[in-house]
């Protein structure tokens, strides 16, 4: 048991690790020429066609006809938790430092409790809108409100529409969970993404040799297609099957945990590969906003509490769902193609 613990472990926070070097290296990809649309088109379809076959693999066709009633669902999902999502983050990574553009996208979970509370008009633990509000007082401190809010706009704009296709997310894999294995869920959903963004991205008009020219990445240079790779294989692939693994062994309010992890990584990364530094007061918030999260986390794996009026459907847990970055956490039973 507890060499497994040990194991659960190690695969979650290399999941999150693998998931955080999205935004850094995509980044760099698209400071080379690509815009971030098609970047995030790389990913979702260079994923794809990974997954596809190995679905085939390990499930046979028998699985088209298996998750056809699913389809509505898995479209939706492809289109905000892919798509979407990933389209808004790189948009912001491209335009904010990463550590910034992952922060705000990583306040999904805290949306998720408000539309619980709001919109579902269920109760929520009094811990969780403590972690709500010490979320919201550290993403002030992230963008340094006191001085104007003098971040980009569309920048912060789209981190924020990633964090709201974060929520939207957990959601969506709370309603599928236990009825759609994960790895089929993440290729019918990149499926489904790359398709929807093949229009926006243009592929036929991407500028190609940027894949295969060098790539400044911070000081250093690297060649294009080895920075894609890099993304479809790793930030996607083994990130996705290294969270799977990390769940089944961990406790989904453990793994719901490390999955924060995957927001320090980010801005390590970039901070290592691409000089990108945060103010003092950035770092200070930064922590705050991971704080008030992973309250909110925990406290939404607690006993949910009576509905306000009627009985109501049941409070979607934030627990066993993932980040996107990506967002991209370890905590879901079905990764999520993340930051």
């Amino acid at each position: 048991m507890a060499r497994t613990k040990t194991w659960g472990l190690a695969l979650a926070v290399l999941s999150s690790v693998c998931f955080g070097a999205s935004g850094p290296f995509g980044k760099a990809l698209i400071g080379a020429g690509l815009d971030p649309l098609q970047a995030v088109w790389i990913r979702i379809a260079g994923a794809a066609l990974v997954l596809v076959p190995l679905v085939l693999v390990l499930h046979g066709r028998g699985v088209l006809a298996a998750v056809r009633p699913h389809w509505p669902q898995l479209a939706a999902y492809g289109a905000v938790a892919l798509a979407a999502c990933q389209a808004l983050y790189f948009v912001a990574a491209s335009r904010l430092p990463v550590g910034i553009a992952i922060l705000l996208e990583f306040t999904g979970p805290v949306l998720v409790l408000i539309w619980i509370r709001t919109v579902r008009r269920t109760r929520v633990h009094r811990s969780a809108a403590l972690g709500v509000g010490v979320a919201m007082a550290g993403l002030a401190c992230v963008v340094e409100i006191w001085s104007g809010v003098d971040l980009d706009a569309l920048g912060l704009a789209a981190g924020l529409g990633a964090a709201a296709c974060q929520a939207a997310y957990f959601l969506m894999v709370d309603r599928l969970t236990g009825r759609v294995d994960p790895l089929v869920m993440t290729a019918a959903g990149a499926v489904v993404g790359a398709v929807l963004l093949t229009g926006l991205a243009a592929p036929w008009a991407m500028p190609w040799h940027v894949l295969g020219d060098p790539v400044a990445v911070g000081d250093h240079t690297a060649p294009g297609w080895l920075l894609a790779a890099w993304i479809i294989v790793v930030s996607t692939v083994v990130a996705y099957a290294t969270g799977a693994a990390a769940v089944q062994r961990l406790s989904a309010q453990v793994a719901g945990g490390i999955c924060y992890t995957e927001a320090v990584a980010a801005t390590v990364i970039a901070w290592a590969a691409l000089g990108e530094r945060l103010t003092d007061p950035q770092l200070v918030g930064g922590a705050i906003v991971l704080t008030g999260a992973f309250i909110a986390q925990r406290a939404a794996s607690a006993p949910a509490l009576a509905p306000d009026t009627a009985p109501t459907a049941p409070t979607a847990p934030l627990a066993p769902a993932v980040p996107a970055g990506s967002a991209g956490s370890v905590a879901a039973p079905a990764p999520e193609v993340a930051g």
